[in-house]
């Protein structure tokens, strides 16, 4: 089996972007341990203890592993009502979080490609990366040709943009790898500029995300109460940020995607909803969907800073 045949499969399995990168330490692991080093990964330990280091090398998930088969997927639907938008009553969710939990149906994907793969090729070993495990997926996506990584650090794709899911199948076959994309975010600002907490800071010729500051990292990750300095920052956010994705001009021409899995569920509810769910209410809304991960106390939390913000 070759690149081009794999490349087939993964567009039949429903993924619009696929490429190739070879299973060797990523260049970007040096830079990745700086970051974390500095402290930009704030409280995810996960990035910060053993875990991280796993990152150094796929080999380490998959000590036979010769090819990273890397695929994206787009999330990106059709906007809803923007008078919602503009309602102070209510809280912004970001758009990844609009429909069902996206981990099961990109890994439903990937094992359908590894079995479509198995017919065809016969038995070898293969493991499943969906977000969760520990590989520098957008540099391995970077590497494979997918696209760039923009000074907001997501992955951007010439035509298409940013709006994708990032997956990945480790395989022990040797596949011919792709061309790194160019990047050509060239003196363009826009995402720094916009940014209302300034989380996307300079490092020696790049740009990187300070998380301790990013809207994201607040809102989603953090427990506990939310830092002072960050009151009246959120923009009306309740769970997650867009904005530097928003103001990208590579997504101008961002097509949508049909998923039914994608479409929107939630994405501006009332903010009084939020400060009165009970758990029983919050689990029937949420559960299978990537809010279940904040939890009720989390999202109550959010919901009070973005009333707070609102009463300004």
């Amino acid at each position: 089996m070759n690149a081009a045949e794999v490349k087939r499969l993964a567009h039949e399995c429903g993924f619009e972007l696929v490429g190739i990168a070879p299973a060797a330490p990523p260049a970007a692991f040096s830079h990745f341990d700086d970051w974390r080093r500095r402290g930009f990964a704030g409280a995810m330990d996960y990035l910060t203890d053993h875990r991280g280091d796993i990152r150094r090398d796929p080999r380490s998930l998959l000590p036979s592993a010769r090819s990273v088969i890397c695929v994206a997927k787009l999330y990106h639907t059709a906007a809803p009502h923007t008078s919602d938008l503009r309602d102070p009553a209510r809280g912004w969710i970001s758009r990844y979080a609009w429909g069902r939990d996206y981990h099961r149906s990109m890994r439903r994907a990937l094992r359908l490609l590894v079995r479509r793969m198995r017919e065809q090729t016969g038995d070898f070993d293969w493991r499943i990366c969906v977000d969760t495990a520990p590989l520098l997926e957008r540099d391995f996506a970077r590497a494979a040709g997918l696209g760039w990584i923009g000074k907001n650090t997501c992955l951007i794709h010439e035509q298409t943009g940013s709006w994708y899911f990032l997956g990945e199948v480790l395989v022990s076959l040797e596949l011919e790898p792709g061309s790194p994309a160019p990047d050509r975010c060239g003196t363009c600002r826009r995402c720094i500029d916009a940014c209302p907490t300034q989380a996307i800071v300079p490092r020696e010729g790049r740009w990187e995300i300070d998380a301790r500051r990013c809207i994201s990292y607040l809102t989603i990750e953090l427990r506990g109460p939310m830092p002072g300095e960050f009151r009246g920052k959120l923009a009306g956010h309740l769970f997650g940020c867009d904005i530097c994705q928003d103001v990208c001009p590579w997504n101008r021409r961002a097509p949508v995607t049909a998923e039914p899995g994608f479409q929107p569920l939630n994405f501006a509810p009332r903010i009084a909803e939020i400060l009165t769910i009970s758990e029983e209410e919050f689990a029937r809304r949420f559960r299978g969907t990537p809010l279940w991960r904040t939890g009720r106390e989390g999202l109550i939390r959010n919901a009070e800073a973005v009333r707070a913000e609102a009463a300004r």
